[in-house]
């Protein structure tokens, strides 16, 4: 019995006794281990919600779209914080971590933001793609005349589309999950063009931040989530980093063509 003296501290997550641990209410070792995967398990510490199979299948699929893209700037930063102190691995997946901004994997968040924004400020919203696509056109309008940039398109290596995106709006559809934001999203694929005066890709995390906005993640978890599933890469590049290493190279290649220059001279154009 709690003493009623002390402060108290209320959660919906996870307590613990002297032989048992809850989490969100359920046994944790008989009822959540073995029993549930772990992007439910997940889905259900953001939301406090139980997902249906539909929701488990969109989000997983938007935490494995973005487990890994390659020597991104956030592995390389958790590769060379590796080579340089190895007995820190939390350091080195940290380092990666925090590499997650506006131009890499903070996108999501940009994104969501994005169409929240205009959603919100939409008394209806359309019934069909014409609908949509003015609402869109109108949107990126006004960021271009603002100076902003319109998160979720272009991408440095899928100049002429991003695989996941059709995918991930694919799974949507197919799971009757298909919601305002990737409505939005996908119309501003289509209207872009008309502004810009150029055609971008809608890009994996752009989509991504749509999905799990339709999913119901609020917009300050949108960024986290996808650390979460940045996580996971950063752990397999380290893991590759031990069993494989590059950092090293990495480290010469750039150390060893460092070339001085005089501060006072000026930059040649890009």
């Amino acid at each position: 019995m709690s003493d009623p003296t002390l402060p108290s501290f209320p959660t919906s997550l996870g307590t613990s006794e002297g032989t048992t641990i809850t989490l969100m209410g359920q046994d944790l070792a008989t009822e959540l281990m073995g029993e549930v995967s772990f992007g439910e398990l997940a889905y259900r510490l953001l939301t406090l919600e139980v997902p249906t199979p539909q929701q488990s299948r969109l989000f997983e699929a938007v935490l494995i779209g973005l487990a890994d893209h390659g020597f991104t700037p956030t592995a390389i930063a958790a590769r060379l914080t590796w080579l340089s102190a190895p007995d820190s691995i939390q350091g080195a997946l940290a380092a990666g971590l925090l590499g997650g901004g506006s131009r890499f994997l903070g996108v999501t968040e940009d994104t969501g933001r994005f169409l929240g924004e205009v959603l919100a400020g939409l008394e209806e919203h359309p019934t069909d793609e014409a609908g949509w696509d003015a609402v869109a056109e109108a949107a990126v309008r006004r960021r271009k005349e603002a100076g902003r940039f319109v998160p979720g398109l272009g991408h440095p290596v899928h100049k002429d589309g991003d695989p996941r995106t059709p995918r991930l709006v694919q799974i949507a559809r197919e799971e009757d999950l298909y919601g305002p934001h990737l409505a939005l999203f996908e119309a501003v694929g289509r209207t872009h063009e008309t502004v810009l005066g150029r055609r971008l890709p809608l890009n994996g995390a752009g989509v991504s931040g749509a999905a799990l906005a339709d999913l119901g993640i609020p917009q300050e978890l949108l960024r986290g989530t996808v650390l979460l599933a940045r996580c996971a890469g950063l752990l397999g590049h380290i893991a590759e980093e031990i069993r494989r290493p590059i950092a090293n190279d990495i480290y010469m290649s750039v150390d060893r063509n460092a070339v001085y220059v005089d501060p006072t001279e000026t930059a040649p154009e890009a």
